[in-house]
C-alpha cells in the first residue's frame, strides 16, 4: 500500500526530479515507510510506501531484469504468489518477495492484458522503455483512487489531486458540473474532480499515454447481471459460502498484523466470523461509538466480540468535532457530502494503533441488495398508478408552495416515474434549491450541468432487465466508488492504515451477479441469501438485526455544541465573500435546522466545500521551489495538520 505519483512528457518536454518527490512528500500518510523515485528523458514516477508485503525488500519502482519496464503500485495484488509461481516457470527472475514485481514480470508476458489475471485492489502506473508508453491502471470497484490531468504536453498522475496541486501546471477553476454533481450526490462525478481538466481514471479502466503525447482509455472490465434461475437456492449457498471464504483468506495474506472493523452489523460481523475461522489466534476488532444511543452500535459490536472470541477495542465519539472538520478536510482531497467520514477517520485512528491492516465489510449493500432505499422503491412500485391529470394537478400544488415548507418535495416526488423517482430520493439539492443556494452568476453554470442524465443513463446497462439488479448496478458504479470507497480509503490512509474489502473480490461480486434478483431481496426482506449463508456462523439475532447504518448525530451537533461553528463558518466574511453562495438562503437553511427541520446533510455538505475552498483554493500549494524551478531539494509539503488550518480559519472568521 502506498500513494504514487509521475509525471510523462510528450517529446522536448522534460521532467525534474523536485517535481516527482513534491508530488510524493504530499502523500506520506500514505506510505511513512519508505520512498523511492525514477526520472529519465521526460519521464518520472516516484512513489510513499507503506510496507505490508515483504516489509524490508519490497522497493519501489520495481524493474524487470534488463530494465525495460518500470512499476509503482499503490494497493495489494491477493494472488500475487501464485502469480509469481507460474512466470518463474516461464523464467522470469524475482529479485524480492513483492507483489509488485509480479507486474512487471506479468507485463511482459501479456502487455496491458496483465489487469485480467490481477486479483486485488490497485492503482498502478507502467513505463514501457521500448515502446515509450505509459500505461495507468485502476482496480475493477475503484478501491484504489488514481487523479490525471493533461497540461502542456505532459501528462500528471497521482493517489490524490493534492499531489498534482504541488506542481504550478494545475490551475484552481471550479468545474461547475462537479460542483452541481457534489450538491446533488454528495460527491464528484466518476470521471471528474471538483478541478477542472483534473480528471479521475474510472474503475477498470486502462489509460495509455504514448510519446506523441496521445491519450487513450480502455475499459478493460465491468459487471453485468446474468441471474441463473436453474440454480436452486441451496447450491447458490454452498457456493456463496465458497466464495465468501475464498474472499476472506485472500484479504488476509500480509506480512503484518491484520485486524478487522467491527460494527456489529451483518456484513463487519461476517468478515470477522470468515477470518476468526481461518486463524487460531483472536482477531483484533475495532468499533467507534457516540455518547447518543440512537447513533451507537458498540452493544452490537460488542455481542459479536464475545460470541467470536475476539480482541475488541472501541472508542467514543463526542460532538467537539469541529477541530477535527478542518483536518479531514486535507486528508478528503475533495470537497465530500459523507458525514460518516468523522467516525472513519477515528475509528481508523484507533485501529492504526493497533495494525497495519484492516479488513471490512464495505460492499456487502451494494453486492446483496442491503439497502432501506431499495425496500422504499419495491413499495413505491407497488403502488397503484396515479392518473396524469392528477399528477399534473399535484405537481402544480407543490410548485405553488413556497420553498421550506413541509411536504412540498414530497408531492413533488409522488408526479416522478421510473429512473427520475429513484435519482429523486437519492438527490440532496433539489433543482429549485439549487437555483435559491447559488447566487445568480454561478446558478447559471451550475443548473446547466444536468447531474442525474448520466446517472440515469447508468441506470439502464445493468445486463439485466429486473429494476433491482438497475439499481444495484448504479450504486456499485457510482455511490460505491465515489463516496464508500472514497470515504474508506482516504480516512484510512490519512492514518497510513491499509483496509481491504473482501465483499468486493471481483470473483466474489461476478458470482453474485448470476443470483437471481429474488433471492437477493426476498418477501421484504434484503441480503436474504446472504443471511442464510450466514447462518450457523454467525448468532441469529445479528444476521436478523435491523440495519442501522454508519450514520452520526450530525443534526444534533449542529443544533448544540457546533452551532456557533456552523453559524460562523457559513455566514463569515470569508465564505460569502466568495460570492458563490446565496447568504439569506445558507440564514435561511439554518434557520430551519434550528427549527427541527432535518437539513444537517444539506448544512455539511456547504461545511465541507467551505473548509475544502480554504485549504485548497485560499492557499498557494505549490512549493516555492517549483515555482522558481531553482535545483535545490524540495521541502516536504507534508501538512502539519490541524496547526496551519486551524490558523487559517481564526483569519477567516
Amino acid at each position: 500500500m502506498c500513494g504514487i505519483a509521475g509525471i510523462a512528457g510528450s517529446k522536448g518536454h522534460l521532467v525534474h526530479h523536485d517535481e516527482i518527490k513534491a508530488m510524493c512528500d504530499a502523500l506520506i500518510h500514505r506510505g511513512p515507510d519508505d520512498d523511492g523515485y525514477f526520472v529519465e528523458n521526460g519521464i518520472g514516477m516516484g512513489m510513499r510506501r507503506l510496507s505490508i508485503i515483504d516489509v524490508n525488500n519490497g522497493d519501489q519502482p520495481a524493474w524487470n531484469e534488463t530494465h525495460d519496464i518500470c512499476v509503482v503500485l499503490n494497493g495489494e495484488i491477493y494472488n500475487y504468489q501464485e502469480l509469481r509461481l507460474e512466470l518463474i516457470e516461464r523464467g522470469h527472475v524475482f529479485r524480492n518477495g513483492s507483489d509488485t514485481e509480479v507486474i512487471v514480470h506479468l507485463y511482459e508476458e501479456m502487455g496491458e492484458s496483465c489487469v485480467d489475471r490481477l486479483r486485488g485492489m490497485f492503482a498502478f502506473a507502467v513505463w514501457d522503455r521500448k515502446k515509450e508508453v505509459l500505461i495507468l491502471a485502476r482496480d475493477r470497484l475503484g478501491i484504489k483512487p488514481l487523479y490525471y490531468a493533461e497540461v502542456n504536453g505532459r501528462l500528471l498522475f497521482a493517489s490524490e489531486m493534492k499531489a498534482l496541486l504541488q506542481l504550478p501546471d494545475i490551475k484552481k477553476e471550479f468545474n461547475w458540473a462537479s460542483v452541481s454533481y457534489l450538491f446533488s450526490f454528495l460527491s464528484t462525478p466518476p470521471s471528474e474532480s471538483i478541478l477542472a481538466g483534473v480528471h479521475k481514471l474510472q474503475p477498470g479502466t486502462l489509460l495509455r499515454f504514448s510519446r506523441d503525447a496521445k491519450l487513450q482509455l480502455q475499459q478493460y472490465w465491468d459487471i453485468q447481471f446474468s441471474p441463473d434461475h436453474a440454480r436452486s437456492e441451496a447450491a447458490t449457498i454452498e457456493i456463496l459460502q465458497e466464495k465468501l471464504d475464498d474472499a476472506v483468506r485472500y484479504c488476509m495474506v500480509s506480512d503484518v498484523p491484520v485486524g478487522a472493523f467491527l460494527s456489529g452489523g451483518l456484513d463487519s460481523s461476517a468478515v470477522v466470523a470468515l477470518m476468526a475461522k481461518s486463524q487460531q489466534t483472536p482477531v483484533k476488532t475495532f468499533s467507534i461509538g457516540f455518547s447518543n444511543a440512537d447513533y451507537d452500535e458498540t452493544r452490537f459490536a460488542r455481542e459479536v466480540s464475545e460470541a467470536l472470541g475476539t480482541e475488541h477495542h472501541e472508542m467514543t465519539l463526542q460532538s467537539d468535532a469541529a477541530e477535527l472538520m478542518h483536518e479531514l478536510a486535507w486528508f478528503l482531497d475533495e470537497p465530500f457530502g459523507d458525514s460518516s467520514a468523522i467516525p472513519t477517520y477515528m475509528v481508523s485512528q484507533l485501529a492504526a494503533r493497533h495494525v497495519k491492516v484492516i479488513l471490512s465489510g464495505d460492499g456487502g449493500d451494494e453486492v446483496f441488495a442491503g439497502y432501506d432505499k431499495y425496500l422504499v422503491e419495491n413499495r413505491e412500485r407497488s403502488r397503484p398508478q396515479l392518473p396524469q391529470p392528477l399528477l399534473r394537478m399535484i405537481g402544480s400544488l407543490s410548485a405553488l408552495l413556497p420553498e421550506g415548507v413541509k411536504g412540498r418535495n414530497y408531492l413533488r416526488h409522488m408526479t416522478l416515474q421510473g429512473s427520475d423517482r429513484y435519482l429523486d430520493s437519492s438527490t440532496l439539492y433539489s433543482l429549485d434549491q439549487k437555483t435559491s443556494l447559488f447566487n445568480p452568476q454561478f446558478a447559471e453554470q451550475v443548473l446547466a450541468c444536468d447531474a442525474w442524465r448520466d446517472a440515469a443513463r447508468t441506470l439502464s446497462r445493468s445486463g439485466d432487465t429486473h429494476w433491482l439488479s438497475s439499481l444495484q448496478y448504479q450504486d456499485i458504479k457510482n455511490y460505491l466508488p465515489l463516496d464508500i470507497l472514497t470515504k474508506v480509503d482516504r480516512m484510512s490512509m490519512a492514518n497510513s492504515l491499509e483496509v481491504r474489502v473482501p465483499l468486493l473480490d471481483h470473483k466474489l461480486l461476478e458470482f453474485a451477479a448470476t443470483i437471481p434478483a429474488d433471492m437477493r431481496l426476498k418477501q421484504g426482506q434484503t441480503k436474504y441469501i446472504f443471511k442464510q449463508a450466514m447462518r450457523g456462523l454467525l448468532p441469529e439475532p445479528i444476521i436478523d438485526r435491523r440495519k442501522q447504518g454508519f450514520a452520526i448525530p450530525l443534526g444534533q451537533w449542529f443544533r448544540g455544541d457546533l452551532n456557533s461553528f456552523v453559524r460562523e463558518l457559513l455566514l463569515s466574511e470569508r465564505c460569502l465573500a466568495r460570492g458563490i453562495f446565496n447568504a439569506n438562503y445558507i440564514r435561511k437553511l439554518i434557520t430551519l435546522h434550528d427549527q427541527g427541520r432535518p437539513l444537517a446533510q444539506h448544512l455539511w455538505v456547504l461545511i465541507s466545500f467551505e473548509l475544502w475552498c480554504r485549504r485548497y483554493m485560499d492557499q498557494n500549494l505549490v512549493n516555492v521551489t517549483l515555482r522558481n524551478r531553482a535545483p535545490s531539494t524540495v521541502r516536504r509539503n507534508v501538512i502539519a495538520h490541524c496547526p496551519e488550518i486551524l490558523h487559517s480559519y481564526s483569519e477567516g472568521r
